[in-house]
């Protein structure tokens, strides 16, 4: 069905507003985990060793059965300055920290001020002041700003209540249980530092889109979202903000169709504030590329809509369908979805499949690339890291080791694992250091390799299918 679109909401309308968080709720699985959040962020462990058995039921009548984990844990969402600067473009969020954090009316605006100040003249070009670099560094700064404002105690109840408010609510039963799962009923699949989404029809993977993230201070989110509507040739309204600079101004919408309109010819809301969106050169696929979406090029998000449209119960829509509203980009339209399509985004930096494991890197900081966390990969498909044959547990701790770095090549974590010895780690610690007035926008290094191994062939995650936007990495030997 096609209907106008509604009211503007400027935090959906902006590119630099369109930030997530790392969503997570004190209920996720603990592989999602894997070795823990920043570094300044703490993972508090649940004492609950309950079993919680749930059906729930996906937005396209799928039934799926059964999340249980023992125990389950709690999860830090990292949550970085420009990231709750977007908060509180939402209805209600002032009040709710008032009545849910017991916040006064003065540390509301302190929050709010030091938030909105973090994002001053804060742009791709590096010009301004704002003192970003990383999200390790970004996620430290602001927890030491908001502790200041509320003290440690308080600061930390509103990082859990931003994880917990974005945790996927109703969908949070829908979340994976074990690494590089394989989803058995409808769903899109996104994970964020393999650049990829997938998408599944009752198990089946139709297609698969090379994608770009957020930058690493706006991360793209991990949870679980939902897909119920794409809006075609929408307006983008720049929010009363320091950045708002040059041929933009506040509140002066940019029309639907122009050339400046950073949205492209489409944008699908997949849960306040974060979109799956046109507008991307395609050497923006595969990168940095965001302020918290998920990106396409014109022509992979008019694929990509179509795609889902049909997914989602309208089988007459059809890419000709989407191509259309092309034809006049001035006027805005809502297609609404019969049936809301879950949307999983995930943070996995090692995945198995194929003959392979791929270790892409650790571009959020995470501290994921560690030889336990392969095991724990391994482990889903009956292996262990240590009973590889020699060359190839040499080419994947090589793989871990070169992967554990940073966009800028600093790295994460000290030891990755005591599995091989001292002298194949040869990386020397260093500390990052922010960058003013710059997002990071690029990635020094490689960003994936591909090991072979053996015990892994016609296991694991799928390759992609009928990829738009990008070529498969070749495997690595693993005579190393």
């Amino acid at each position: 069905m096609i209907v106008a679109s509604g009211k503007q909401i400027p935090m959906l309308s902006s590119p630099l507003l369109m930030n997530s968080f790392f969503s997570a709720s004190r209920r996720l699985p603990l592989y999602l985990l894997l070795a823990g959040t920043f570094a300044a962020c703490t993972n508090n462990s649940s004492t609950n060793n309950t079993v919680n058995t749930k059906t729930s039921t996906t937005g396209t009548g799928d039934s799926v059965t059964t999340v249980a984990t023992t125990p389950q844990a709690s999860i830090d969402p990292g949550l970085t300055l420009p990231v709750l600067d977007a908060l509180f473009y939402e209805e209600g969020f002032s009040d709710e920290l008032k009545s849910k954090l017991a916040l006064t009316d003065a540390e509301v605006t302190k929050i709010k001020t030091v938030a909105h100040s973090s994002v001053s003249d804060l742009d791709e070009k590096g010009d301004g002041t704002a003192y970003l670099g990383s999200a390790r560094e970004a996620s430290k700064q602001s927890e030491a700003q908001l502790t200041t404002i509320l003290g440690a105690e308080k600061a930390a109840q509103l990082r859990q209540f931003v994880a917990d408010r974005y945790a996927g609510g109703d969908l949070a039963a829908l979340l994976p249980t074990e690494p590089n799962s394989v989803p058995k009923d409808t769903r899109i699949v996104v994970n964020a530092p393999a650049y990829r989404m997938d998408v599944y029809q009752e198990g089946k993977l139709l297609r698969t889109y090379k994608v770009g993230i957020g930058y690493p201070e706006f991360p793209l989110p991990a949870g679980m979202r939902r897909a119920d509507q794409i809006i075609f040739n929408p307006t983008w309204t720049p929010p009363d903000e320091p950045w708002v600079k040059g041929k933009f101004a506040p509140g002066k919408t940019v029309a639907a169709g122009s050339k400046d309109n950073p949205l492209g010819p489409i944008k699908i809301p997949i849960g306040l504030p974060s979109l799956i969106h046109g507008g991307k050169q395609p050497a923006k696929l595969g990168s940095f590329a965001s302020h918290g979406c998920v990106g396409l090029t014109n022509e992979g998000v008019q694929d990509f809509a179509a795609t889902l449209s049909q997914l989602g119960g309208d089988a007459a829509f059809n890419l000709d369908s989407v191509k259309s509203y092309a034809e006049n980009r001035s006027k805005t339209k809502t297609e609404k979805l019969p049936k809301p399509i879950p949307v999983e985004l995930r943070y996995e930096t090692i995945v198995a499949g194929n003959g392979n494991v791929t270790v892409y890197r650790d571009v959020y900081e995470r501290g994921t690339n560690t030889v336990a966390n392969a095991d724990k990969v391994l482990a889903v498909y009956g292996l262990k890291f240590a009973s590889l044959p020699e060359p190839e547990k040499r080419a994947l701790y090589a793989a871990l080791n070169e992967m554990n770095e940073d966009p800028k090549g600093n790295r994460i974590v000290d030891n990755i694992g005591d599995s091989m010895s001292a002298e194949t780690d040869s990386s020397s610690t260093k500390t990052s250091k922010p960058t003013k007035g710059r997002v990071t926008t690029t990635v020094k290094g490689r960003k994936e390799i591909v090991v072979p191994i053996a015990a892994l062939a016609g296991k694991g995650y799928p390759a992609p299918v009928d990829l738009v936007g990008g070529t498969p990495q070749k495997a690595v030997a693993t005579n190393q």
